[in-house]
This record gives structure tokens, C-alpha cells and sequence, in this order.
């Protein structure tokens, strides 16, 4: 794959800067983290090179001083929001991402529920974490938040949040996903450590929009795409413009907080160390951006995929039409379509040539490989065996899963798990292929074959099942589908 971040650089220079922020404040600081600390697909897809667990790597140096806060809006239990590059629902990633802490060495000190006002889901949540022994807090909303300047920084505002225990100088506040409500919670701990007489700082670890990049580079018009269902919307930082006269982007939610924090930090400290919402961030992904054509069409290619994710969300009740709307409307902006992906004409040729689901992926090579639906596999075991046999350089013609191992795992399917339909799925023949690779020397060049799937371009003409999605999902394909399901029933697996 072509690479356009350099990883190494970036994991120098962030670190020296976090480092140098954390200098400018003394006892203690918050430290928000935007995006995702484990897990950022998002960052690595639209910038080849970047890995999605870079960030953590950099506080591990730091374990014995940090301390992490996990947030989570009590809505989104409420509403079993739903985690999209990992197909997981906001509360299970919560665990996920404590285990996954504590499996490095990480303390997890808390858990906090923001906007909470006795969601019966939140409740049911909250006790299996304190059952497991992690304190839970509860944040509520504040009316007229983020205006009303004078009720939020005040005891019937931040001060009616219920104060997080914390014991260590450098708190990490970390979410499953964004509106989770970071930034409030850090407020509320930096007005609620000054009732105690404790001087708390404050920065923002944010990855998206890159501050130093134009407002329309594709990279930052694809954060907007990845955050269509939240409304928001990059802008030209006024604040900084006006006190240095420097123009640099961020995006509405910082920008319309930033006059609360500085009321916050004046009422605190007497005067905000900040003068803009750019100053309070210490990203530098924009610096180490090493090929910018690789970052360009990479986001473009993210924000197609957004695209059709949304509609297709839409249609299956996950999403309201206007997040796809919203995403058209900035692919009309950089002039992009569905020519960007060429995957896309390949697989409906597929389909119009046999009448039938088809798929197509674009291997790393850049050859576009199909599968289409036949009477022992559905058209993404068809996708995943024919990519896999090109890319070992075995013949189509030559079968690499013995007929013995199909036929067995399809009267599984259908005799004793009473599926109607026989054909195998893309996990259910990779494990055939396993069990083939055993005995058979095609079928384990293929098995090897795997790992080059990573990162590959793939779509669909029909709506995938969750196990196809997932296993796809799983192997590090980048898939697309199109707005329709195989059949006309109204329930879908």
C-alpha cells in the first residue's frame, strides 16, 4: 500500500508536545482525547501509515502518572448505539476498552455517565460496573449549556456533577465514540478540583479536523463525513484568527465551548492560559503528513464509503436520511462520485452479467477480482476464495477446498442448525479452507494468502449479512454495499 504518514515521526513529535503541555501546568491535568485512543480505523484509512493503536503507544512511558476516565452519554446505552467499524454497541466498547487498558498496564480509575436523568438502560449498566468493582459517576445536563455562561460555571452547573475520585496527575478522559461528552467532563473536574483547592489544567488531545490543513482538504471534509449523524460541521477558528491572525480549522462543538472554558479558566485562575479553541490542542497529525496525493485520495475514498454506509443504514432504521444527504453534499464539494471507486461498476457488471448478488474487490496490486452467487457459496465466500487463489497465483479452475469438507459443514447448516440456505458464508469457508489446508498444498498458499486482504477496496450489490460484514469487517476489508436487499422481506438477518 502506498504510505502518506510517517508513523515514526509523528510518535516523536506528538510526544514532545503532550510533554511540553503537561509542563505549562502544575499538580494536575486533564487531558481529553479525541477520537479513539485504541481502535482509530478512521485515522488510519484516510492517513496510509498511521497505525490505529499510535496513540497509546506514547502514555505507556507515562503509566505510573496516568490515571483514565472512560465517558458515556447515558442516551446512547439507552439507545444501544452502535459502534460502527467495530459492530459493537457503546456500552460493550466501554468494557472492551477498560480491558483492553488494563491488558497494557493502563489504570482505568472510573467510568462517567454524562447527560444522565435515570435511563433505566444506564442503571442496568452502571450496576454490572460496579458489581465488577469501577466506580461509576453520574454528569447531568445543564440548561442553556453551552450559553448560559453564568449557570454552567457555577454550583447548579458543573457543581451539581457528581465529583470524580481521582489519584494520579495525568487523567486521560476517553470515550467509545464522539457527543459522549469528554470536554464537559474535564470542566467540571477542573471547576470541582479549584472547590478544592486543587489547580487542574486543561488540553485536548484531538486527531480531526487537523488544525493546519485546509478547511476543504479531503482529510478534514472526511471527519465531517464520519461525524454526519452528530451534525458537525468544520469552521475557520475565530478566535485564533483574530489574536494571532493566523487561519487555522476546527470544528462548531469546540468553537462554541471555547468562550464556557474561558469563563471557567478566568473565574479559576483569574485569567484562561488559552485564546483560542486551537491553542487548547496538541495535535500535530498535520506535520507529519509525508505524501499528501496518498492522504487526498484516501479520504475521498473514506468519504464514499460513508456514503453508502449512511444509506445503508437508513434503510435498515439505524440512521436518519439526512446524514447521507449531508455526505453527498461534500462529495459535491470535492467533486467526487462513485468513479472514485472503481470496485463499485465491477461488481454491478458482475451482476448484470449473471442476475444474481455479486462482489468485487481491488487487490493491492490494483486488479479487480469478483465472486458471484452459485448453488455452494454465497457471493462473498465466492469473493474471498477467487481474491485469495489470485493472490497465492493458483489457477481458477483449481479447487482448493475439497468437496468432503463442503459437503459436511453444508448438512450442518441445514440439518442440525436449521438454516434454509445451503450456501456457505465467507467465515464458514475460511474455515473449510483451514481444515483443507491441512492436507492440501493450493489451500494452504491460499490460507496465507489472508493477511493481503488488509486495507482492500470491496462493494457489494446487496445489503451483506451481519456474518459476511463482520467477517469482512474483521479481515481489515474496506467494504461498501449497495442501498437494497437480496430479497423483499421485511426481516433481515
Amino acid at each position: 500500500m502506498k504510505i502518506g504518514f510517517d508513523h515514526e515521526k509523528y510518535t516523536r513529535l506528538q510526544s514532545e508536545h503532550i510533554l511540553e503541555r503537561i509542563s505549562h501546568f502544575g499538580g494536575k491535568l486533564y487531558l481529553e482525547l479525541g477520537g479513539k485512543l485504541f481502535d482509530d480505523y478512521h485515522a488510519s484509512r484516510v492517513l496510509p501509515g498511521f497505525l490505529p493503536d499510535s496513540k497509546v503507544r506514547m502514555f505507556l512511558k507515562l503509566r505510573e502518572q496516568v490515571e483514565i476516565i472512560v465517558v458515556i452519554n447515558a442516551n446512547d446505552i439507552e439507545k444501544s448505539k452502535v459502534r460502527g467499524d467495530l459492530g459493537i454497541t457503546y456500552d460493550l466498547d466501554v468494557l472492551r476498552l477498560i480491558d483492553a487498558f488494563r491488558s497494557i498496564g493502563l489504570y482505568v480509575g472510573s467510568v462517567v455517565m454524562t447527560r444522565y436523568s435515570g435511563q433505566p438502560a444506564a442503571d442496568l449498566f452502571a450496576e454490572r460496573l460496579v458489581s465488577q468493582g469501577i466506580p461509576v459517576y453520574h454528569h447531568y445536563t445543564i440548561a442553556g449549556y453551552p450559553t448560559n455562561v453564568n449557570l454552567i460555571v457555577s454550583d447548579e452547573g458543573l457543581g451539581k456533577n457528581e465529583y470524580v475520585q481521582t489519584t494520579r496527575p495525568l487523567v486521560l478522559v476517553t470515550a467509545p465514540g464522539p457527543g459522549s461528552g469528554k470536554m464537559a467532563t474535564c470542566l467540571s473536574q477542573v471547576y470541582q478540583e479549584n472547590r478544592r483547592g486543587i489547580k487542574a489544567g486543561y488540553a485536548k488531545f484531538e486527531t480531526f479536523p487537523i488544525w493546519n490543513l485546509p478547511l476543504k482538504h479531503p482529510v478534514n471534509v472526511a471527519y465531517e463525513a464520519a461525524t454526519a449523524d452528530l451534525s458537525d460541521v468544520n469552521m475557520i477558528d475565530p478566535f485564533h484568527l483574530e489574536a494571532y491572525g493566523v487561519t487555522t480549522v476546527n470544528y462548531n462543538r469546540d468553537i462554541e465551548i471555547f468562550p464556557v472554558l474561558n469563563a471557567l479558566f478566568e473565574r479559576v485562575w483569574g485569567e484562561s492560559p488559552y485564546r483560542s479553541p486551537t491553542d487548547m490542542g496538541v495535535n500535530m497529525v498535520g506535520n507529519c503528513i509525508c505524501d499528501d496525493e496518498v492522504c487526498r485520495e484516501a479520504a475521498c475514498q473514506e468519504i464514499v464509503r460513508r456514503w453508502y454506509a449512511a444509506r445503508c443504514a437508513f434503510l435498515q432504521g439505524h440512521a436518519k436520511e439526512e446524514e447521507a444527504d449531508k455526505i453527498e453534499l461534500l462529495m459535491r464539494q470535492l467533486n467526487i462520485s462513485d468513479d472514485n471507486r472503481p470496485v463499485i461498476a465491477a461488481a454491478r457488471e458482475r451482476l448484470e452479467e449473471t442476475g444474481l448478488p455479486a462482489l468485487a474487490i481491488q487487490l493491492q496490486d490494483g486488479r479487480i477480482i469478483t465472486g458471484k452467487t452459485s448453488d455452494l457459496m454465497g457471493p462473498s465466500a465466492a469473493l474471498v476464495l477467487n481474491a485469495l487463489k489470485a493472490i497465492a497465483g493458483i489457477g481458477k479452475k483449481c479447487h482448493v477446498i475439497s468437496p468432503n469438507v463442503i459437503g459436511p459443514v453444508q448438512e450442518l447448516k441445514c440439518r442440525y442448525l436449521g438454516n434454509h440456505n445451503p450456501r456457505l458464508h465467507s467465515d464458514e469457508v475460511l474455515i473449510a479452507l483451514s481444515v483443507s489446508a491441512a492436507t492440501d498444498v493450493n489451500a494452504a498458499k491460499a490460507l496465507a494468502a489472508l493477511p493481503e486482504l488488509k486495507g482492500c477496496e470491496a462493494h457489494s450489490t446487496v445489503i451483506l449479512s451481519a456474518a459476511d460484514a463482520n467477517t469482512f469487517r474483521r479481515i481489515g476489508v474496506n467494504l461498501t454495499c449497495d442501498r437494497r436487499y437480496q430479497s423483499h422481506k421485511l426481516f433481515h438477518r
